[in-house]
């Protein structure tokens, strides 16, 4: 562990010698990750992307990806593409990238269980903006707009999300 990674504690996200709050998944913390479980996975998953809404914000960093208004993320552990980035039309089940809440104005992608996708082991980990304070998640790690924005403009090409069961 370094400074560099977002290391998962009972009190929020601790990143370079900060403590920012957070919501983790309403399933908890699991060692066991499955599909529709709602909890966030044990273990350390590189940041592998950012993704954004071009339409409501500048890019947060010089890597980010636009999310464009026909991008989905498959979560159909019987789609050849689960747990993979598809477009419209997509004929197995899916979530929106582009949506109507601010959730996912600001996406980081973790490689859990990606690109490799084991059916069944749980779709993406993303850390995204939360709904409202501490309210949980399906399993992804959620921030305040204003402090993922702080996070994403620190990251470097090594950081971690560092989740271990409490």
């Amino acid at each position: 562990m370094t400074a560099n990674d977002l290391v998962l504690t009972k009190l929020g996200i601790r990143f370079q010698n900060r403590l920012i709050p957070c919501s983790i998944g309403r399933g908890g913390i699991t060692t066991d990750k499955r599909e529709g479980d709602g909890a966030t996975p044990a273990g350390r998953h590189r940041i592998m992307g950012l993704y954004y809404r071009l339409d409501r914000l500048p890019a947060p960093a010089p890597w980010a990806m636009p999310i464009r208004p026909f991008d989905l993320w498959s979560d159909d552990i019987n789609d050849p593409a689960y747990n993979h980035l598809v477009r419209t039309p997509h004929p197995f089940s899916h979530e929106s990238m582009r949506r109507a809440d601010p959730l996912y104005d600001m996406v980081l992608i973790t490689d859990w269980n990606w690109p490799r996708a084991i059916p069944g082991k749980g779709s993406a980990i993303f850390l995204h903006i939360w709904r409202k304070p501490h309210h949980p998640t399906e399993g992804c790690v959620a921030f305040s707009r204003e402090n993922l924005m702080w996070i994403i403009q620190r990251l470097i090409p090594d950081s971690h999300l560092i989740v271990t069961a409490h």
